[in-house]
């Protein structure tokens, strides 16, 4: 009878726990993309080098598109602030029918790299993480291309290294001026609450009005994928901060004063219709109109360049290769 009893209670209690055992529901899917935009698909394979600065490990992401038939024509290019390597899509296809191996950097805080949170950014640290990372693919001798911030820190790669650069090629780069002698400063804290709030439509209103020329074209919309997933992301804020500690350190270094100093030869691409320039929202009325002139500020540049070139392009804004490409690699090409 004992043993019964001591058998029913077993059974009994085996119930139970089978009655409480409840299964770990999985869990929902992310939305939008995290921080360095592992859900979101580059054109080409990437890569990473991985590297300590600042007392943290860091990696930067980067693609490495070679020619089918071996070439020695290197080509680096250098990412926008609003962008990251994923936009040189079509440019990477042309420049690699031409014979080139196209090697496009995500720098630090931006794209699929590192992005952190305790940061001192640079224009001289960015291009020597990029020196680092060209080391170590043994690329010593190249062209370079940069659009935008990345034009920027172009220049300040070819005025560091001006030994590794055959070509220097500016898109529409900003530092044609210095923003800081025309408008107020914004400290970090003031940018970081102007990055959170922000928004994709805020993000297409700015581009439609400095990029396009007030024309926006549904193939542009692509080009907006990674800012939506980033503003629906859980790393939001984080991304809201690396943004407003870059965007500082291009307002307080300017190039502009050493472009007589570039040594190599550069060729300077501008859309007439380009305005973009940083501070000009919150610029004293007399200085707004001032800012941002694109055709006006090159002419300015392309005569302090020792060995300078300016193309012109005729009712482009700012992101000319993507606006309207035929016109582009008509006047771009010749000078490959």
């Amino acid at each position: 009878m004992r043993k019964i009893l001591l058998l029913s209670l077993l059974v009994l209690s085996a119930c139970a726990s089978q009655s409480t055992k409840t299964e770990t529901a999985p869990p929902p899917p992310m939305k939008g993309f995290d921080a360095e935009l592992t859900q979101f698909n580059y054109p080409f394979p990437v890569s990473y080098f991985s590297f300590h600065a600042q007392n943290q490990d860091l990696k930067m992401a980067y693609m490495d598109v070679a020619p089918e038939k071996s070439s020695d024509k290197v080509i680096v290019l250098f990412h926008g602030k609003n962008f990251s390597g994923y936009y040189f899509e079509d440019m990477a296809k042309v420049l690699v029918g031409k014979g080139y191996r196209v090697i496009m950097i995500d720098q630090i805080g931006f794209g699929k790299s590192t992005k952190p949170e305790m940061f001192q950014y640079s224009l001289h640290a960015l291009a020597s993480y990029s020196k680092m990372l060209l080391d170590n693919l043994k690329v010593t001798k190249f062209q370079l291309l940069g659009h935008s911030m990345g034009g920027m820190l172009a220049a300040r790669y070819a005025l560091m290294y001006p030994e590794n650069i055959t070509k220097l090629f500016m898109i529409d780069p900003l530092g044609l001026e210095d923003w800081k002698t025309l408008t107020t400063y914004k400290s970090v804290d003031q940018l970081y609450a102007q990055e959170l709030a922000g928004n994709i439509d805020k993000v297409k209103k700015y581009q439609l009005e400095y990029y396009y020329d007030g024309k926006w074209k549904p193939e542009y919309d692509k080009y907006l994928v990674p800012a939506q997933g980033w503003f629906e992301g859980p790393d939001s804020a984080r991304l809201a901060w690396t943004s407003a500690l870059t965007s500082e350190a291009i307002f307080t270094q300017p190039v502009y004063y050493e472009f007589k100093n570039l040594k190599v030869p550069t060729v300077l691409v501008i859309g007439t219709k380009d305005k973009t320039a940083i501070g000009k929202a919150w610029a004293p009325e007399e200085n707004k109109k001032k800012m941002g002139n694109y055709p006006k500020m090159a002419k300015d540049v392309i005569s302090k360049i020792p060995k300078g070139k300016l193309i012109s392009l005729e009712g482009m804004g700012h992101t000319p290769f993507i606006e309207n490409p035929e016109k582009f690699w008509k006047a771009f090409t010749p000078q490959l």
